[in-house]
C-alpha cells in the first residue's frame, strides 16, 4: 500500500515485501474453520462520524487510489472482481488520492476523463501504459497524448482539466480523505461507514479486502430495502 508521507528507497522497497506477503496471505478463519471472521477495529475500521453518500437508496462503494500508486495496478483485478459482484442496489465508484505533486497530475487527469466520458475505456489501459509498458506520462500534455488515444479531443482535454469545474473536484479531495480518514492506497470505502485497507498484521490482503468488502456490502444492502 502507499502511505501520504513520501517513501525512501529502502522503504519503497520494504512496502514491496509487505505488498507480496499481502497477497499470499491467508484468511482467518472462525474457530470451527466455518467461515472467516470479520472484526470491526481489525478487519476494518468504523467511520466516526459515518460520511453522507451520494445515492441514500444504494450502498456505496468507493475505490480511494492514484494511478501513479504500483499497488492500485496490482489491486485492479481485485477491484474488478469486487464490482461484478455487488447486488443491484450497491455501486462502486473511484476517487483518486493526492498524497503527492505527481497523483494530483493523475487526479486531474482522472476528473477530466470522467467529465469526458471516458474512464470506463481508459482505467485498466492507463495502469497498464504506466506499470506493464513503463510509459513516460509526467505531464498534462503527456495525459491529453494517452487521452487522445482513446477518443479524447487533445485540446478539449486539456481544456477541461484546467477548468474551474475540476479545481473544485481537486480542492474537494483532502476533505473527503480527512472524513474518510484515508492515508494509504489503495483503500476500499464502504457506504461512507466503513475503512478496508490491507494490513499485514491482520493477514489481510487484497483479496481478504474483496471478501470483507463483500460482507459489508451485504450488511448494508439488507437496510435499502
Amino acid at each position: 500500500m502507499r502511505i501520504r508521507a513520501a517513501f525512501s528507497n529502502r522503504r519503497f522497497l520494504a512496502a514491496g515485501v509487505l505488498l507480496a506477503g499481502l497477497l499470499t496471505a491467508p484468511l482467518a478463519f472462525a474457530a470451527d474453520g466455518a467461515a472467516p471472521t470479520w472484526e470491526a477495529g481489525k478487519a476494518y475500521q468504523l467511520i466516526d462520524p459515518p460520511v453522507a453518500v451520494a445515492s441514500a437508496g444504494k450502498v456505496e462503494v468507493l475505490e480511494v487510489f492514484s494511478y501513479a500508486c504500483p499497488h492500485c495496478a496490482h489491486f485492479q483485478p481485485y477491484a474488478d472482481k469486487l464490482k461484478a459482484s455487488l447486488p443491484a442496489n450497491a455501486e462502486f465508484s473511484l476517487m483518486p488520492a493526492d498524497f503527492q505533486e505527481r497523483w494530483v497530475l493523475f487526479a486531474r487527469g482522472f476528473y477530466a476523463a470522467k467529465a469526458l466520458g471516458l474512464v470506463e475505456k481508459t482505467h485498466q489501459a492507463l495502469f497498464d501504459a504506466l506499470w506493464r509498458d513503463n510509459l513516460p506520462i509526467n505531464s498534462l500534455d503527456q495525459l491529453a497524448d494517452f487521452y487522445a488515444q482513446y477518443g479524447a479531443d487533445r485540446n478539449s482535454f486539456l481544456s477541461t482539466a484546467q477548468s474551474f469545474v475540476i479545481e473544485g473536484d481537486l480542492a474537494q479531495i483532502r476533505q473527503r480523505e480527512a472524513a474518510y480518514g484515508v492515508d494509504s492506497t489503495p483503500t476500499l470505502i464502504i457506504d461512507g461507514k466503513y475503512r478496508v485497507t490491507a494490513d499485514a498484521a491482520q493477514k489481510i490482503g487484497f483479496e481478504e479486502m474483496v471478501q470483507i468488502a463483500q460482507y459489508l456490502v451485504a450488511q448494508e444492502a439488507k437496510k435499502k430495502h
